[in-house]
């Protein structure tokens, strides 16, 4: 059973519809292989309410309410008013998921900027950190931070530079890694495990995304979480138990659970 209670996945998806069928089964997994605490992201405002219904329903579980770059169009300016009154009435431990991503299809960057902004702003109102999701688009996300000085938070499956990596953790903010890390051709990712210090690291799965090498093309789930841990082990060359205690205790202080 190892190293439990130390393992938590700081950005997993549990409530996503893929886990309606056996979730009681994955969370039984997850808890077998010691990971017995999760941090639970919004993406769309019709799903705040199941994330909170989830939340509420499994111990563990911590929810975040934001608006995901990805769905813009489910997006509308009600929806920010939405969330200041979610946030204030509901206990979230962050804001998000946010950011930019400037890979997708027709990505409105004008647009995706003023709903990263504005959930900028609500997090810093709330004294929240904010989980951004950044793809492509890291060093904007940089430049955006920098005109919000004390918001704090993570940047989810880290994928930037070892420089801009740096400037991050100088502004305060950590970084996750997951699934992609393990595998062989991630040497970029692999450089950057090695050297950025582990106090500015998380661990996650993305669950149901971004499997291990080893589940490639299959869901992902949080128990794999303890595959993302022993591959920052090998890389690091320190021993798992550590890495466990140190990731989530900086999860925890970043989310204050």
């Amino acid at each position: 059973m190892g190293i439990q209670p130390q393992l938590i996945d700081a950005h997993s998806h549990f409530d996503d519809a893929s886990f309606d069928a056996d979730r009681r089964q994955a969370l039984q997994r997850a808890h077998e292989a010691g990971v017995e605490q999760q941090i639970i992201p919004g993406i769309r405002a019709a799903w705040w309410p199941r994330i909170k219904q989830l939340c509420q329903a499994i111990p563990g579980l911590y929810p975040s309410y934001g608006l995901h770059p990805m769905y813009l169009s489910d997006h509308c300016q009600e929806h920010l008013a939405e969330l200041r009154e979610w946030v204030d009435r509901e206990r979230a431990v962050a804001i998000g998921e946010c950011g930019l991503d400037f890979y997708i299809e027709d990505p409105q960057p004008e647009r995706q900027q003023y709903y990263f902004e504005q959930q900028l702003g609500i997090a810093g109102e709330h004294d929240l950190p904010v989980i951004i999701h950044a793809r492509r688009s890291v060093e904007e996300v940089i430049n955006t931070l920098r005109r919000f000085p004390g918001v704090r938070g993570m940047l989810h499956s880290f994928s930037g530079s070892e420089q801009q990596a740096l400037r991050l953790i100088d502004m305060g903010f950590y970084l996750s890694f997951g699934g992609p890390i393990t595998y062989d051709r991630a040497n970029r990712l692999h450089r950057l495990i090695k050297t950025l210090p582990l106090e500015a690291i998380l661990l996650e799965t993305d669950s149901p995304d971004q499997p291990a090498s080893c589940h490639r093309g299959r869901r992902n789930e949080p128990a794999y979480l303890v595959e993302v841990l022993n591959t920052v082990s090998r890389l690091r060359n320190q021993r798992p138990g550590h890495i466990a205690e140190q990731t989530a205790s900086n999860t925890r202080r970043l989310f204050r659970i």
